[in-house]
Protein backbone atom coordinates (compact mmCIF):
# COMPACT_ATOMS: atom_id res chain seq x y z
CA UNK A 1 0.00 0.00 0.00
CA UNK A 2 0.94 3.43 -0.43
CA UNK A 3 1.09 6.45 1.40
CA UNK A 4 -2.13 8.16 0.51
CA UNK A 5 -0.02 11.48 0.62
CA UNK A 6 2.69 9.74 -1.97
CA UNK A 7 0.20 9.66 -4.17
CA UNK A 8 -1.65 13.04 -3.96
CA UNK A 9 2.18 14.21 -4.34
CA UNK A 10 2.77 12.08 -7.18
CA UNK A 11 0.24 11.18 -8.68
CA UNK A 12 1.42 11.02 -12.19
CA UNK A 13 4.03 8.06 -11.18
CA UNK A 14 1.20 6.25 -10.04
CA UNK A 15 -0.39 6.33 -12.98
CA UNK A 16 2.86 5.09 -14.96
CA UNK A 17 3.58 2.50 -12.58
CA UNK A 18 -0.12 0.92 -14.08
CA UNK A 19 0.51 1.54 -17.36
CA UNK A 20 3.75 -0.35 -17.19
CA UNK A 21 2.89 -3.32 -14.75
CA UNK A 22 -0.60 -3.99 -16.69
CA UNK A 23 -2.78 -2.99 -13.88
CA UNK A 24 -6.20 -1.36 -14.14
CA UNK A 25 -6.11 1.81 -11.29
CA UNK A 26 -7.77 5.29 -11.67
CA UNK A 27 -5.97 7.42 -9.38
CA UNK A 28 -8.34 10.19 -10.79
CA UNK A 29 -11.12 8.35 -8.66
CA UNK A 30 -8.95 7.94 -6.10
CA UNK A 31 -7.79 11.71 -6.23
CA UNK A 32 -11.58 12.63 -5.76
CA UNK A 33 -12.41 10.31 -3.16
CA UNK A 34 -9.82 11.00 -1.02
CA UNK A 35 -10.72 14.59 -1.32
CA UNK A 36 -14.86 13.35 -0.77
CA UNK A 37 -13.57 11.87 2.56
CA UNK A 38 -11.38 14.62 3.90
CA UNK A 39 -14.16 17.08 3.21
CA UNK A 40 -16.85 15.18 4.77
CA UNK A 41 -14.09 14.79 7.90
CA UNK A 42 -13.54 18.24 8.05
CA UNK A 43 -17.83 18.79 8.27
CA UNK A 44 -18.02 16.53 10.97
CA UNK A 45 -15.13 17.66 13.07
CA UNK A 46 -16.80 21.15 12.38
CA UNK A 47 -20.38 19.82 12.97
CA UNK A 48 -18.91 17.94 16.33
CA UNK A 49 -17.39 21.16 17.21
CA UNK A 50 -20.29 23.27 17.28
CA UNK A 51 -22.51 20.75 19.00
CA UNK A 52 -20.12 19.86 22.03
CA UNK A 53 -20.30 23.96 22.22
CA UNK A 54 -24.06 23.69 22.50
CA UNK A 55 -23.92 21.50 24.59
CA UNK A 56 -22.10 22.80 27.00
CA UNK A 57 -24.24 25.98 27.01
CA UNK A 58 -27.70 23.94 27.54
CA UNK A 59 -27.53 23.56 31.84
CA UNK A 60 -27.04 27.74 31.85
CA UNK A 61 -30.04 28.00 29.52
CA UNK A 62 -33.78 28.05 30.52
CA UNK A 63 -37.22 27.98 28.70
CA UNK A 64 -37.25 28.65 25.22
CA UNK A 65 -33.45 29.22 25.09
CA UNK A 66 -32.91 25.95 26.52
CA UNK A 67 -35.45 24.00 24.22
CA UNK A 68 -34.22 25.90 21.19
CA UNK A 69 -30.75 25.09 21.94
CA UNK A 70 -31.57 20.81 22.37
CA UNK A 71 -33.22 21.35 19.22
CA UNK A 72 -30.19 22.35 17.56
CA UNK A 73 -28.07 20.10 19.29
CA UNK A 74 -30.51 17.33 18.53
CA UNK A 75 -30.61 18.97 14.56
CA UNK A 76 -26.79 18.92 14.63
CA UNK A 77 -26.62 15.09 15.83
CA UNK A 78 -28.83 13.88 12.83
CA UNK A 79 -26.72 15.78 10.51
CA UNK A 80 -23.63 14.25 11.86
CA UNK A 81 -25.10 11.00 11.78
CA UNK A 82 -26.22 11.66 8.20
CA UNK A 83 -22.17 12.39 7.45
CA UNK A 84 -20.80 9.71 9.52
CA UNK A 85 -22.96 7.26 7.36
CA UNK A 86 -22.43 8.90 3.94
CA UNK A 87 -18.41 9.14 5.05
CA UNK A 88 -18.47 5.18 5.99
CA UNK A 89 -19.59 4.69 2.21
CA UNK A 90 -16.49 6.76 0.93
CA UNK A 91 -14.36 5.07 2.74
CA UNK A 92 -15.33 1.86 1.65
CA UNK A 93 -14.38 2.59 -1.88
CA UNK A 94 -11.15 4.99 -0.34
CA UNK A 95 -9.93 1.72 1.11
CA UNK A 96 -10.77 -0.32 -1.69
CA UNK A 97 -8.93 1.80 -4.37
CA UNK A 98 -5.94 2.04 -1.96
CA UNK A 99 -5.83 -1.39 -2.46
CA UNK A 100 -5.34 -1.13 -5.70
CA UNK A 101 -2.69 1.00 -5.96
CA UNK A 102 0.44 -0.12 -7.30
CA UNK A 103 3.60 0.41 -5.93
CA UNK A 104 6.44 2.10 -7.94
CA UNK A 105 9.11 -0.12 -9.23
CA UNK A 106 12.61 1.20 -9.08
CA UNK A 107 14.12 4.27 -11.82
CA UNK A 108 16.31 0.97 -13.37
CA UNK A 109 13.77 -1.57 -13.68
CA UNK A 110 13.39 -2.44 -17.26
CA UNK A 111 10.11 -1.44 -18.68
CA UNK A 112 7.87 -4.36 -20.84
CA UNK A 113 4.55 -6.12 -21.63
CA UNK A 114 5.18 -9.60 -19.91
CA UNK A 115 8.27 -12.22 -19.39
CA UNK A 116 9.54 -12.14 -22.93
CA UNK A 117 10.67 -8.64 -21.97
CA UNK A 118 12.72 -9.79 -19.31
CA UNK A 119 16.34 -8.73 -19.26
CA UNK A 120 19.12 -11.49 -18.55
CA UNK A 121 21.67 -10.72 -16.84
CA UNK A 122 24.17 -13.74 -16.76
CA UNK A 123 24.47 -17.49 -16.94
CA UNK A 124 25.72 -19.77 -14.66
CA UNK A 125 26.57 -23.54 -15.27
CA UNK A 126 26.91 -25.71 -18.45
CA UNK A 127 23.97 -26.71 -20.76
CA UNK A 128 24.29 -30.33 -21.05
CA UNK A 129 24.97 -31.89 -24.45
CA UNK A 130 23.06 -35.37 -25.18
CA UNK A 131 24.59 -37.75 -27.35
CA UNK A 132 21.03 -39.61 -27.72
CA UNK A 133 17.42 -38.51 -27.53
CA UNK A 134 16.32 -36.59 -24.28
CA UNK A 135 13.56 -37.98 -22.11
CA UNK A 136 11.18 -35.46 -20.61
CA UNK A 137 10.27 -36.23 -16.85
CA UNK A 138 7.27 -37.65 -17.11
CA UNK A 139 9.07 -40.29 -19.73
CA UNK A 140 11.84 -40.95 -16.77
CA UNK A 141 9.16 -40.88 -14.05
CA UNK A 142 7.70 -43.91 -15.36
CA UNK A 143 10.34 -45.84 -16.31
CA UNK A 144 11.86 -45.23 -12.53
CA UNK A 145 8.04 -46.01 -11.26
CA UNK A 146 8.69 -42.70 -9.25
CA UNK A 147 5.77 -40.34 -10.81
CA UNK A 148 2.01 -41.18 -11.14
CA UNK A 149 0.11 -38.26 -13.42
CA UNK A 150 -2.46 -40.47 -14.66
CA UNK A 151 -3.89 -41.38 -10.77
CA UNK A 152 -3.53 -37.87 -9.76
CA UNK A 153 -5.65 -36.79 -12.33
CA UNK A 154 -7.80 -39.66 -11.84
CA UNK A 155 -8.21 -38.42 -7.63
CA UNK A 156 -7.82 -34.69 -7.90
CA UNK A 157 -8.69 -33.78 -11.29
CA UNK A 158 -6.10 -32.18 -13.96
CA UNK A 159 -2.24 -30.62 -12.63
CA UNK A 160 -2.37 -33.62 -9.94
CA UNK A 161 -0.08 -35.86 -9.57
CA UNK A 162 2.04 -38.71 -7.15
CA UNK A 163 5.48 -38.78 -6.09
CA UNK A 164 6.28 -42.52 -5.48
CA UNK A 165 8.99 -44.50 -4.20
CA UNK A 166 12.64 -42.57 -4.94
CA UNK A 167 10.50 -39.82 -6.54
CA UNK A 168 9.29 -39.24 -3.29
CA UNK A 169 12.25 -39.65 -1.35
CA UNK A 170 14.26 -37.11 -4.02
CA UNK A 171 11.37 -34.54 -3.29
CA UNK A 172 11.83 -34.16 0.24
CA UNK A 173 15.61 -34.51 -0.08
CA UNK A 174 15.55 -31.17 -2.03
CA UNK A 175 13.45 -29.64 0.33
CA UNK A 176 15.52 -30.44 3.67
CA UNK A 177 18.80 -29.49 1.69
CA UNK A 178 17.70 -26.38 1.44
CA UNK A 179 16.21 -25.71 4.82
CA UNK A 180 19.64 -27.30 6.38
CA UNK A 181 21.75 -24.43 3.45
CA UNK A 182 19.38 -21.34 5.03
CA UNK A 183 19.66 -22.65 8.87
CA UNK A 184 23.25 -22.47 8.81
CA UNK A 185 22.98 -19.01 7.00
CA UNK A 186 20.97 -17.70 9.97
CA UNK A 187 17.25 -18.26 8.50
CA UNK A 188 14.56 -19.11 11.67
CA UNK A 189 12.53 -22.39 10.19
CA UNK A 190 8.92 -22.30 10.47
CA UNK A 191 6.31 -24.75 9.98
CA UNK A 192 3.72 -22.28 8.56
CA UNK A 193 -0.26 -22.63 7.99
CA UNK A 194 -1.19 -22.73 4.70
CA UNK A 195 -5.03 -21.32 5.54
CA UNK A 196 -5.05 -17.89 6.59
CA UNK A 197 -7.34 -15.73 6.69
CA UNK A 198 -8.28 -12.71 4.50
CA UNK A 199 -6.29 -9.96 6.29
CA UNK A 200 -3.01 -11.98 5.59
CA UNK A 201 -4.01 -12.02 1.72
CA UNK A 202 -4.92 -8.56 1.77
CA UNK A 203 -1.64 -7.60 4.31
CA UNK A 204 0.84 -9.18 1.77
CA UNK A 205 -0.83 -8.03 -1.26
CA UNK A 206 -2.42 -11.26 -3.03
CA UNK A 207 -5.66 -10.07 -2.46
CA UNK A 208 -7.67 -8.13 -3.96
CA UNK A 209 -5.59 -8.94 -7.32
CA UNK A 210 -4.84 -12.40 -7.16
CA UNK A 211 -8.14 -13.50 -5.94
CA UNK A 212 -9.14 -15.45 -8.83
CA UNK A 213 -5.85 -17.77 -7.82
CA UNK A 214 -6.59 -18.57 -4.85
CA UNK A 215 -8.59 -22.27 -3.70
CA UNK A 216 -10.84 -20.40 -0.67
CA UNK A 217 -12.99 -22.33 2.31
CA UNK A 218 -16.16 -20.41 2.56
CA UNK A 219 -17.54 -21.69 5.43
CA UNK A 220 -14.12 -21.07 7.24
CA UNK A 221 -13.80 -17.51 5.88
CA UNK A 222 -10.01 -19.45 5.51
CA UNK A 223 -7.28 -19.35 1.98
CA UNK A 224 -5.16 -21.97 1.26
CA UNK A 225 -1.67 -20.26 0.80
CA UNK A 226 -0.23 -20.18 -2.74
CA UNK A 227 3.45 -19.36 -0.69
CA UNK A 228 4.52 -19.28 3.09
CA UNK A 229 5.37 -15.80 2.11
CA UNK A 230 1.46 -14.79 3.06
CA UNK A 231 1.96 -16.38 6.88
CA UNK A 232 5.40 -15.30 7.88
CA UNK A 233 5.01 -11.20 6.59
CA UNK A 234 2.02 -11.88 8.80
CA UNK A 235 3.73 -13.49 11.64
CA UNK A 236 4.15 -9.86 13.00
CA UNK A 237 1.36 -8.03 11.68
CA UNK A 238 -0.07 -5.07 13.92
CA UNK A 239 3.12 -6.01 15.72
CA UNK A 240 5.86 -2.81 16.97
CA UNK A 241 9.22 -4.52 16.54
CA UNK A 242 12.72 -3.05 17.91
CA UNK A 243 15.16 -2.17 15.47
CA UNK A 244 17.52 -4.43 17.16
CA UNK A 245 15.67 -7.20 16.36
CA UNK A 246 15.77 -6.55 12.39
CA UNK A 247 16.62 -7.90 10.09
CA UNK A 248 14.69 -10.80 10.98
CA UNK A 249 15.48 -13.45 8.67
CA UNK A 250 12.85 -16.46 8.06
CA UNK A 251 12.29 -19.68 6.25
CA UNK A 252 8.72 -20.82 5.55
CA UNK A 253 8.24 -24.73 5.12
CA UNK A 254 4.85 -25.44 3.46
CA UNK A 255 2.50 -27.21 0.78
CA UNK A 256 0.88 -24.13 -1.85
CA UNK A 257 -1.94 -24.45 -3.52
CA UNK A 258 -2.64 -22.58 -6.84
CA UNK A 259 -5.89 -22.32 -9.08
CA UNK A 260 -3.85 -21.96 -11.80
CA UNK A 261 -6.19 -19.73 -13.50
CA UNK A 262 -5.79 -18.59 -17.07
CA UNK A 263 -3.30 -21.28 -17.60
CA UNK A 264 -5.29 -23.60 -19.74
CA UNK A 265 -3.52 -25.59 -22.39
CA UNK A 266 -0.32 -24.68 -20.98
CA UNK A 267 2.43 -26.36 -19.44
CA UNK A 268 -0.43 -29.40 -19.52
CA UNK A 269 2.11 -32.26 -20.09
CA UNK A 270 3.94 -32.54 -16.19
CA UNK A 271 5.10 -31.49 -13.63
CA UNK A 272 5.85 -27.64 -14.63
CA UNK A 273 2.68 -26.32 -13.44
CA UNK A 274 0.22 -27.63 -11.21
CA UNK A 275 -2.38 -27.22 -8.34
CA UNK A 276 -0.59 -28.28 -5.45
CA UNK A 277 3.53 -28.32 -4.14
CA UNK A 278 5.99 -28.21 -1.72
CA UNK A 279 8.08 -24.63 -1.26
CA UNK A 280 10.88 -23.18 1.49
CA UNK A 281 10.39 -19.81 0.82
CA UNK A 282 13.27 -17.28 2.04
CA UNK A 283 11.18 -14.29 3.78
CA UNK A 284 12.66 -11.02 5.68
CA UNK A 285 11.84 -8.50 7.43
CA UNK A 286 13.85 -5.49 7.32
CA UNK A 287 14.86 -1.74 8.93
CA UNK A 288 13.17 1.19 5.91
CA UNK A 289 16.50 1.37 4.37
CA UNK A 290 16.75 0.87 0.93
CA UNK A 291 20.46 0.30 0.60
CA UNK A 292 20.40 -2.11 3.04
CA UNK A 293 17.53 -3.41 1.29
CA UNK A 294 19.30 -4.26 -2.02
CA UNK A 295 22.25 -5.74 0.03
CA UNK A 296 19.31 -7.88 1.37
CA UNK A 297 17.86 -9.13 -1.61
CA UNK A 298 21.18 -9.95 -3.60
CA UNK A 299 21.57 -12.23 -0.47
CA UNK A 300 18.72 -14.00 -0.98
CA UNK A 301 19.38 -14.28 -5.25
CA UNK A 302 22.72 -15.69 -3.83
CA UNK A 303 21.00 -18.47 -1.28
CA UNK A 304 18.74 -19.67 -4.11
CA UNK A 305 22.03 -19.45 -6.50
CA UNK A 306 23.71 -21.80 -4.10
CA UNK A 307 20.93 -24.20 -3.95
CA UNK A 308 21.09 -24.96 -7.73
CA UNK A 309 25.04 -25.05 -7.59
CA UNK A 310 24.38 -27.82 -5.00
CA UNK A 311 21.93 -29.52 -7.05
CA UNK A 312 24.54 -28.91 -10.02
CA UNK A 313 21.92 -27.67 -12.16
CA UNK A 314 22.56 -24.94 -15.30
CA UNK A 315 20.27 -21.49 -14.58
CA UNK A 316 20.22 -18.11 -15.79
CA UNK A 317 19.16 -14.61 -13.77
CA UNK A 318 17.05 -12.29 -15.26
CA UNK A 319 15.72 -8.67 -14.49
CA UNK A 320 12.02 -9.15 -14.10
CA UNK A 321 10.49 -6.11 -16.77
CA UNK A 322 7.78 -4.31 -15.27
CA UNK A 323 4.76 -6.01 -16.83
CA UNK A 324 5.71 -9.72 -15.46
CA UNK A 325 6.17 -7.41 -11.67
CA UNK A 326 3.23 -8.20 -9.04
CA UNK A 327 1.44 -4.86 -7.86
CA UNK A 328 3.44 -4.15 -4.46
CA UNK A 329 7.47 -5.39 -5.99
CA UNK A 330 9.52 -2.60 -6.79
CA UNK A 331 12.47 -4.87 -7.57
CA UNK A 332 12.47 -8.39 -9.10
CA UNK A 333 14.71 -11.01 -10.51
CA UNK A 334 14.20 -14.01 -11.84
CA UNK A 335 16.00 -17.52 -11.89
CA UNK A 336 15.46 -19.45 -14.54
CA UNK A 337 16.92 -22.89 -14.49
CA UNK A 338 17.35 -25.19 -17.51
CA UNK A 339 14.57 -27.84 -18.83
CA UNK A 340 16.17 -30.01 -21.39
CA UNK A 341 12.78 -31.47 -22.33
CA UNK A 342 11.76 -27.50 -22.82
CA UNK A 343 14.83 -26.30 -24.47
CA UNK A 344 15.25 -23.62 -22.81
CA UNK A 345 15.38 -22.19 -19.09
CA UNK A 346 12.18 -21.62 -16.77
CA UNK A 347 11.57 -19.69 -14.16
CA UNK A 348 12.11 -21.60 -10.77
CA UNK A 349 12.84 -18.82 -8.51
CA UNK A 350 11.52 -15.26 -8.05
CA UNK A 351 13.39 -12.39 -5.60
CA UNK A 352 11.45 -10.02 -5.12
CA UNK A 353 11.47 -6.10 -2.78
CA UNK A 354 8.74 -4.67 -1.67
CA UNK A 355 10.28 -1.93 0.33
CA UNK A 356 6.93 -0.64 2.95
CA UNK A 357 4.13 -1.64 0.11
CA UNK A 358 3.37 -5.11 2.30
CA UNK A 359 4.24 -3.42 6.25
CA UNK A 360 1.49 -1.15 5.15
CA UNK A 361 -1.26 -3.35 4.07
CA UNK A 362 0.08 -5.64 7.41
CA UNK A 363 0.63 -2.77 10.12
CA UNK A 364 3.79 -4.62 10.84
CA UNK A 365 6.36 -1.30 12.17
CA UNK A 366 9.48 -0.61 13.93
CA UNK A 367 10.52 1.85 16.61
CA UNK A 368 13.62 3.62 15.43
CA UNK A 369 16.71 5.12 17.52
CA UNK A 370 14.78 8.11 17.94
CA UNK A 371 11.96 6.46 19.23
CA UNK A 372 9.88 6.98 15.86
CA UNK A 373 7.00 4.43 14.41
CA UNK A 374 8.21 3.36 10.93
CA UNK A 375 7.25 0.91 8.44
CA UNK A 376 9.54 -2.48 7.91
CA UNK A 377 10.70 -3.14 4.53
CA UNK A 378 9.99 -6.65 3.17
CA UNK A 379 11.52 -9.26 0.83
CA UNK A 380 11.51 -13.23 -0.22
CA UNK A 381 12.67 -15.57 -2.63
CA UNK A 382 12.42 -19.46 -3.23
CA UNK A 383 14.85 -21.65 -1.76
CA UNK A 384 13.61 -24.02 -3.75
CA UNK A 385 9.98 -25.51 -5.07
CA UNK A 386 8.85 -28.94 -5.86
CA UNK A 387 8.15 -31.52 -7.92
CA UNK A 388 9.18 -27.89 -10.39
CA UNK A 389 12.64 -28.38 -9.62
CA UNK A 390 13.22 -32.24 -10.10
CA UNK A 391 11.85 -31.34 -13.60
CA UNK A 392 15.46 -29.98 -14.69
CA UNK A 393 16.77 -32.71 -11.93
CA UNK A 394 15.71 -35.54 -13.66
CA UNK A 395 16.16 -33.76 -17.09
CA UNK A 396 19.59 -32.99 -17.03
CA UNK A 397 20.85 -35.53 -14.82
CA UNK A 398 19.55 -38.44 -16.64
CA UNK A 399 22.21 -41.03 -18.67
CA UNK A 400 21.55 -43.01 -22.07
CA UNK A 401 20.67 -46.22 -20.29
CA UNK A 402 17.97 -44.45 -18.71
CA UNK A 403 19.52 -44.20 -15.19
CA UNK A 404 19.73 -40.70 -13.00
CA UNK A 405 22.89 -39.15 -11.56
CA UNK A 406 22.06 -38.41 -8.08
CA UNK A 407 24.01 -34.78 -7.38
CA UNK A 408 26.99 -35.10 -4.37
CA UNK A 409 25.20 -32.52 -2.50
CA UNK A 410 21.73 -34.69 -2.33
CA UNK A 411 23.57 -37.78 -1.47
CA UNK A 412 23.55 -37.81 2.35
CA UNK A 413 20.15 -37.35 1.94
CA UNK A 414 19.34 -40.79 0.23
CA UNK A 415 21.23 -42.81 1.94
CA UNK A 416 24.47 -42.51 0.13
CA UNK A 417 23.13 -43.48 -3.21
CA UNK A 418 24.91 -42.06 -6.10
CA UNK A 419 22.20 -43.62 -8.86
CA UNK A 420 18.34 -44.00 -9.62
CA UNK A 421 17.98 -46.99 -11.75
CA UNK A 422 15.03 -47.77 -14.22
CA UNK A 423 12.92 -49.92 -12.78
CA UNK A 424 11.71 -50.76 -16.89
CA UNK A 425 13.66 -51.40 -19.35
CA UNK A 426 14.87 -48.44 -21.91
CA UNK A 427 13.05 -48.62 -24.95
CA UNK A 428 14.49 -49.28 -28.06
Amino acid sequence: MLEIQYIRRYPERVRKAARDKGIEFDVDSLLRVDEHRRQLLQEIEDLRARRNRKSKRTPALQGEDKQRNIDEVRQLNERIKQLEDELEQVKGRYDDLMLRAPAVPFDDVPVGASDADNVELRREGEVPRFSFAVRDHVTLGEMHDIIDIPRGVKIAGSRMYFLKNEGALLHRAVIQLAVDLLVRRGFTPMIVPVMVRDRAMYGTGYFPFGKEQTYVIPDDELNLVGTAEVPLVSYYADEILAEGELPKRMLGISDCFRREVGSAGKDTRGLYRVHQFTKVEQVVIARADVEESMRLHAELLHNAEEMLRMLELPYRVVEVCTGDMGQGQVKKHDIETWMPSRGTYSETHSCSTFLDFQARRSGLRYRDADGQLRYCYTLNNTAVASPRILIPLLEVHQQEDGSIRIPEALRPYLGGREWLRPKRPVEG
